[in-house]
């Protein structure tokens, strides 16, 4: 056994620095990571190449995000701790909606802790088919 788990959704987007993928843990269909593909523990270690590609990735993403599924505000945060050990840093770029307060108290964090702490698994079938429109869209506008 890998300790790898199966990418729902397939890799989504990819440039020569950066890959998109679908979350795979409890933050809801259409949550996507941003991750470098060179293993890097913090933002202060990003290459010039790969700093200046993060940016406008994080802009047309979210942007991919609020056009399939219509967001009050997309969520944008860094990632990079296993326990309380650096780690692969990613971008976790989350949907958020006025009307989820009527399953969570607070938004942003504790939206995500709370997501976390209910461990809804995610419908396999949405996680596929919102990951092939994103593929369709990021290749659709460069």
């Amino acid at each position: 056994m890998s300790g790898q788990r199966e990418l729902p959704g397939g890799r989504i987007h990819a440039t020569e620095h950066w890959v998109v993928e679908h979350c795979i843990g409890p933050l809801g269909v259409g949550t996507l990571i941003v991750k470098p593909i060179r293993h890097c523990l913090r933002v202060s270690e990003l290459t010039a190449e790969e700093a200046a590609e993060l940016g406008p990735l994080l802009r047309r993403v979210t942007s991919v995000i609020r056009e399939l599924l219509e967001t009050d505000q997309i969520f944008v945060c860094l990632w990079s701790f296993m326990g309380w050990v650096s780690g692969h840093i990613h971008f976790v770029v989350q949907p958020a909606w006025g009307s989820m307060q009527e399953q969570h108290q607070r938004p942003g964090p504790f939206l995500q802790a709370d997501m976390f702490h209910s461990n809804e698994p995610l419908p396999l079938a949405e996680v596929e088919a919102f990951a092939a429109q994103a593929r369709a869209v990021m290749q659709r506008d460069p």
